[in-house]
């Protein structure tokens, strides 16, 4: 069986480099028109993206991360600002210890990126 994750929700200034997070946000899926021309109310759902910071940029309000994960094989990174209001939590999930501020160097060696997270 697998161990359960100890998953702390975490205050938005305290996200730093080396972290894996899960954000929450909620998509607003928008109405459809049906056939007889009757629409459907748009709909709202969470999506959850886990990934390793790899950057923190910006101060206050204006603050952004750059979160990178592996899907498929694939790397993919998003750019969250910190303060949208679309964003309802964010979980840590497990915490690194790194001596670099911005992990850019983690785009090159995937081996690495699983390492931390």
């Amino acid at each position: 069986m697998a161990k359960a994750q100890a998953l702390s929700v975490i205050a938005r200034e305290e996200v730093a480099s080396g972290m894996t997070i899960r954000i929450h946000q909620k998509i607003k899926e928008e109405a459809v028109v049906g056939k007889k021309g009757k629409g459907e109310e748009a709909k709202e759902r969470m999506q959850i993206f886990e990934g390793l910071v790899i950057a923190r940029r910006g101060a206050g309000q204006s603050a952004s991360i750059t979160v990178r994960k592996i899907a498929e094989g694939v790397g993919v990174e998003m750019i969250f600002p910190l303060y949208m209001p679309a964003i309802e939590k964010i979980e840590k999930v497990k915490e690194s210890k790194v001596r670099r501020s911005k992990l850019y160097f983690m785009r090159d060696n995937p081996k690495k990126l699983k390492d931390l997270v």
